[in-house]
């Protein structure tokens, strides 16, 4: 047995022999796999180097530099210098990437390396190239706009009473579909002011006695209110709905409200005679002539005898014309300032 003291006083002699004294006396802790100290050198002795350079070579400073293990896992982050150099040190062996991330430039990830004990390794080509502009656009469907302009529009009220729907002051309002087309023309052909008005137009024709032959009284007047009803609401959707569907083209009128005088004069008459298209070219409003003749067409299912004929039909288209006529200049020059909820995009 070697005494204790033997131990603490041997010594590795120069040129890597041992003392002779203690030649023959075994060292404890000899093999230097099995020394902690060894072994906790040997995991933290290696290191990661490198320099961060932009597209010119410059040196790029306080980048966000990650050291992570082969299988992404961050082991430790650090800010490029001044000059865009940065190291790891005390690294355990191992498979490794590197991954730098800098403002106005794209994310950069080296291709995996393996560093060994005791490795100064250093990362070659950090290169970072500027990051490509990203614009975020929000894009919503025509339909989604369409119908939200239609909300808008069934507010829209001459007076505050008066139905104003057909009448839009957004210069490039949405196309509507024509699922759209038919519920707005149900909207305003069913709106209880257009019963009102109805029911006007049946007490003139009876005091004037028009159409004679429905007679008078409560009888007569009930027939004329329904020849009336019929005529609006056929005239309403064959105009509104079921023509502009067919033939894809906008129903409602826009509103120059700007220009001189006489440009929007012309505009108003031209809008009872051209309309716009659902892909927003100016083609001929057939839909409006169509649609009153077929209206004018069905009232001879309905009217007296005496007045049924090839002449009610174009009677009724002609009146429906000058009708349309007159609503347009009255939406041109005095509805934008009588309407209630008039919506606008401020360019009509």
């Amino acid at each position: 047995m070697v005494p204790a003291s033997a131990v603490g006083q041997q010594r590795i002699a120069p040129g890597g022999t041992r003392s002779r004294s203690l030649a023959d006396a075994p060292l404890p802790n000899s093999d230097p796999q099995n020394s902690p100290q060894q072994t906790s050198s040997a995991e933290g002795s290696a290191s990661v180097a490198g320099t961060v350079l932009d597209a010119s070579g410059a040196g790029v400073p306080d980048a966000e530099v990650s050291l992570a293990h082969g299988d992404g896992t961050q082991l430790r982050t650090m800010a490029s210098e001044a000059n865009g150099e940065f190291n790891f040190t005390k690294i355990p062996p191992g498979p490794y990437v590197v991954i730098v991330n800098a403002k106005g430039f794209a994310l950069f990830t080296s291709a995996e390396f393996v560093v060994t004990v005791q490795q100064a390794y250093e990362v070659l080509n950090v290169s970072l190239s500027i990051a490509s502009a990203n614009t975020e656009m929000t894009v919503r469907p025509t339909e989604l706009i369409a119908a939200e302009q239609i909300r808008a529009e069934e507010k829209q009220r001459l007076i505050g009473f008066f139905p104003n729907f057909y009448t839009s002051y957004v210069y490039d309002a949405a196309p509507l579909t024509s699922k759209q087309k038919f519920s707005l023309a149900t909207r305003g052909t069913f709106d209880p002011v257009a019963m009102i008005g109805v029911g006007i137009a049946a007490g003139l024709e009876q005091a004037t006695n028009t159409y004679a032959g429905y007679g008078q009284g409560a009888e007569g007047y009930g027939k004329r209110f329904a020849a009336k009803f019929v005529d609006g609401r056929s005239s309403d959707f064959l105009t509104h709905a079921v023509f502009p569907s067919l033939l894809h083209q906008d129903p409602r009128y826009y509103h120059q409200g700007s220009g001189p005088v006489k440009s929007r004069l012309i505009h108003a008459v031209r809008s009872a005679f051209v309309t716009r298209s659902d892909s927003g070219r100016s083609v001929p409003n057939y839909s409006y002539w169509l649609g009153d003749m077929c209206s004018g067409a069905l009232s001879n299912l309905y009217y007296p005898k005496a007045n049924r004929g090839a002449h009610l039909v174009f009677t009724n288209t002609a009146v429906g014309l000058a009708g349309r006529v007159g609503t347009n200049l009255l939406r041109e020059f005095f509805s934008k300032r009588l309407t209630t909820n008039a919506l606008s995009n401020g360019k009509s």
